[in-house]
């Protein structure tokens, strides 16, 4: 009986430290669950995006990286990948502060912002990508919502596409210049 007694007191003392700052269990006293820091994570630079969120610096060997691929699709979308390492994307409703190597990633095109990802696999829209080569970018953001980056530049990726009409233009079309060329006198051509 008195062997339960001291299992009591020891759950008793658990459940009193994980109320506290301090908790029973593998995970060192005071972390955070999931291994989330405790302590601010990189440095705020004043440098800042197009869209006035500032940079976070963190050192190049613990900063998260982004690759990115864009590859067109039948039905003239493109489907977009990306590759990250050292980074884990945030689910919806995640509190809004800094952790390392967590946050989302806003996909931009030609510039303009697109949409936020929170996961690796998007479509662009055929309509959205006009005639012509066009950037499409990555870049890795905070759930604070400030801009991943080393050496103050911010941690991106950029892919170049280029869309072409479907059809051939009118001064292209082969029946036109077979017609024409038919129509020159034989010393002409």
């Amino acid at each position: 009986m008195s062997w339960t007694r001291g299992v009591v007191a020891v759950l008793a003392v658990c459940v009193l430290l994980l109320t506290g700052s301090a908790g029973c269990g593998s995970g060192g006293a005071g972390e955070p669950e999931g291994g989330d820091s405790a302590t601010p994570v990189g440095r705020l630079l004043d440098a800042t995006d197009e869209e006035g969120r500032r940079y976070r610096e963190v050192d190049a060997d613990r900063a998260p990286e982004v690759g990115i691929e864009v590859q067109p699709e039948a039905d003239d979308s493109w489907d977009v990948r990306l590759t990250v390492r050292d980074f884990r994307f945030s689910p919806a409703g995640t509190e809004a502060k800094a952790v390392a190597g967590r946050g989302v990633a806003h996909l931009l095109l030609d510039g303009d912002p697109l949409t936020t990802l929170r996961g690796p696999r998007y479509r662009i829209a055929a309509d959205l990508v006009p005639r012509g080569t066009h950037e499409v970018t990555v870049r890795l953001y905070a759930d604070d919502g400030t801009v991943w980056a080393v050496d103050g530049e911010p941690v991106e990726s950029t892919a170049d596409v280029t869309a072409s009409d479907a059809e051939p233009t009118g001064a292209t079309q082969p029946e036109e210049i077979g017609s024409a060329t038919a129509t020159e006198p034989a010393a002409d051509r």
